[in-house]
């Protein structure tokens, strides 16, 4: 898994399908999505790690921008 799209992919091979229509919250519900497959043992280590690390580089970036924009208002 490389992209967030790879992951979402990934999540359709068990039925799971997110979208909410704000960036963070769906990458954040994919997190736990993929926390309860890890947890059930339907997945191996190395796919949770590498999925969980992407997500939260891209969450990081998220909010990042949000700040920025919120930035430009104010300033």
């Amino acid at each position: 898994m490389k992209t967030i799209y790879d992951i979402q992919q990934f999540l359709k091979k068990f039925g799971t399908i997110i979208y909410i229509g704000d960036r963070v919250a769906d990458l954040e519900l994919m997190a736990a999505e993929l926390k309860e497959l890890y947890n059930s043992q339907l997945i191996e280590t190395k796919d949770y790690q590498t999925a969980i690390l992407l997500l939260r580089q891209e969450i990081r970036m998220e909010t990042e921008k949000t700040q920025m924009r919120k930035g430009d208002k104010n300033g």
